[in-house]
C-alpha cells in the first residue's frame, strides 16, 4: 500500500549515479520515532548535519490515517487507511518513492530507532538483533506507552529494510550512570529488586547532547571542563532536569517513568504517592483512570486549560490568573531543582536551557533566574528576550555561572550514534 503519486514535475529526482540530489556520496541514516499511534521520521546525513527529508504518519490504527514527507519546499502528503506499524512504513519508503527521494538509492547505511525505555542493561545504543528486541519489548513492563509501540516500529521496518542495519538509541543510556544513592529509590529493597524499581531518567539523549555542547564551547575558549558543573533544563511538553559533572549525570529529575519531576505540560511532576491510594479510595477512581489523570489531564492542562506556553504567556499578558499561577507553579519547581541541583554539584559553573520551552520562552528563563545574583547568577535581560539560532550566552558579563541557551537535536545524535554503531559491525 503506497500513498498517491506525485506529480513528476514537483519532486526532486534521484542523480545519475541513485543518490540524493546533491549529495551523491552521502551516507544518510534513517531515523524513526514510533508512538502508538504514529511513526515520525526523518533521513538525514549525521557527518554533515543535514536533514533530506522528514516527516510523520500518523492515526495509526484510526479509521482513517494521514501523513506527509517534506523535503525543502515539497510537501507529500498522504491520506488513508494506517492499520498498523507494518503499513505505515510502506507508507513512509512510498512517501520517499514519490518524492523522487527512493530510501532504496539513498544510501542509507543505518536505521536508528529511539526507544524510551532501554532499563539498566543498555547503556550504549544496541545493533538490532532478536535478542534485543525482546529485551526492548520486555522493558515494556516499565514504559507500556513507549517500548511496545518502539517494537512495532522496529518489526516493520526490520521486515521492510532487512538488509540494513537497525540500531536501538535509548532514552534512558545517558542516565545508567548514575551514582547509586541518586537512582536508589528508598522502597523496600526486596520489592525494588524484584519489579526493577530505581531512578532511570528520561531525555537521556538530549541531556548528553546538550551537556556535550557546553563542554565543547567552553573548552574551544580555553576553559578547563574535566570538572565542569552544568545543569541542563529540557524544557519541552515533556520536561526534565540533570545535574552533570565532567562528562558523567550525577542527578537528573524524571524516575521510574517521566511522570517524576518537573511540573510538563500535561504530567504533574513531583507528587505524594499517597494521591494513588486518596483517589481510589475518596473518588473511586481504577489505577489507570488516576494514572491517565496525572499523566495526560494534569500539569500546564489540568492547572490553566493550556499547554502551549505561547497560549499561556499571552493569557498571562491579558491579565488570566488562572495562566498566571500556573506559571508560578512552574517556575516553583524548575527553581527548586536548580537549587538543589548546584549543592548535589557542590558549586555551578553553568546552566543551560533547551528544548521548546527553554530555547523558546524567554519568560520562563526570566522568572526562573530572577533574584539569584547573590549566588552568582546573573541574567543579560537584552541577551534574554533576542531570538537567535543556535548557542548562545544569556547571562551578564559579570555572572559566575553561565548561562546558555543550547538547541538540543536529540535526531541528529541518534543519527550520528546509529552511524557509528553500524560501521562498527560491519
Amino acid at each position: 500500500m503506497t500513498p498517491p503519486a506525485s506529480p513528476a514535475s514537483s519532486a526532486p529526482r534521484s542523480d545519475a549515479g541513485g543518490r540524493l540530489p546533491g549529495v551523491p556520496d552521502a551516507a544518510t541514516v534513517l531515523l524513526l520515532n514510533s508512538g502508538s499511534s504514529s511513526l515520525k521520521f526523518q533521513l538525514l546525513d549525521p557527518v554533515a548535519e543535514v536533514v533530506h527529508a522528514s516527516g510523520i504518519v500518523e492515526r495509526i490504527g484510526q479509521d482513517r490515517g494521514q501523513a506527509h514527507l517534506e523535503a525543502g519546499d515539497l510537501r507529500q502528503p498522504y491520506s488513508g487507511e494506517v492499520p498498523d506499524h507494518k503499513v505505515a512504513m510502506q507508507i513512509v519508503t512510498g512517501l520517499f518513492e514519490d518524492a523522487g527521494m527512493s530510501l532504496q538509492e539513498a544510501n542509507v547505511v543505518a536505521v536508528g530507532h529511539r526507544v524510551v525505555q532501554g532499563g539498566a542493561r543498555f547503556s550504549s545504543p544496541q545493533l538490532v538483533d532478536s535478542w534485543v528486541r525482546n529485551q526492548i519489548a520486555d522493558l515494556g513492563a516499565l514504559a507500556p506507552l513507549h517500548n511496545p509501540a518502539a517494537v512495532q516500529g522496529i518489526d516493520a521496518a526490520r521486515e521492510l529494510l532487512p538488509d540494513i542495519p537497525h540500531v536501538a538509541v535509548f532514552d534512558t543510556a545517558f542516565f545508567t550512570a548514575l551514582p547509586e544513592e541518586s537512582r536508589t529509590y528508598a522502597l523496600n529493597a526486596q520489592v525494588a529488586a524484584e519489579y526493577r524499581i530505581r531512578r532511570y531518567g528520561a531525555h537521556g539523549t538530549s541531556h548528553r547532547y546538550v551537556s556535550e555542547q557546553v563542554s565543547s564551547l567552553l573548552a574551544s575558549e580555553g576553559t578547563d571542563v574535566s570538572d565542569l558543573r552544568q545543569i541542563v533544563l529540557h524544557l519541552g511538553n515533556g520536561a526534565s532536569a540533570s545535574a552533570v559533572r565532567g562528562d558523567a549525570p550525577v542527578d537528573t529529575s524524571m524516575g521510574l517513568t517521566p511522570l517524576e519531576g518537573l511540573v510538563m505540560g500535561t504530567r504533574t511532576g513531583d507528587i505524594d504517592a499517597s494521591v494513588y491510594a486518596h483517589l481510589s479510595r475518596s473518588a473511586g477512581m481504577s489505577i489507570d483512570e488516576i494514572d491517565t489523570l496525572l499523566n495526560k489531564s494534569s500539569g500546564m492542562q489540568g492547572l490553566c486549560g493550556m499547554n502551549d506556553f505561547r497560549d499561556i504567556t499571552a493569557a498571562i499578558r491579558a491579565g488570566d490568573e488562572r495562566a498566571e499561577l500556573a506559571m508560578r507553579v512552574y517556575v516553583h519547581r524548575l527553581r527548586k531543582y536548580v537549587g538543589s541541583y548546584a549543592f548535589t554539584l557542590g558549586g555551578l559553573d553553568t546552566i543551560a536551557f533547551t528544548a521548546g520551552i527553554g530555547e523558546n520562552v524567554p519568560e520562563v528563563r526570566e522568572r526562573t533566574l530572577e533574584g539569584l545574583e547573590a549566588f552568582g547568577i546573573v541574567l543579560d535581560p537584552a541577551a534574554n528576550a533576542r531570538r537567535e539560532k543556535g548557542v548562545r550566552t544569556i547571562s551578564a558579563p559579570d555572572s559566575a555561572v553561565r548561562v546558555l541557551v543550547v538547541p538540543t537535536d536529540e535526531e541528529l545524535a541518534i543519527a550520528q550514534q546509529s552511524l557509528e554503531v553500524a560501521r562498527s559491525a560491519r
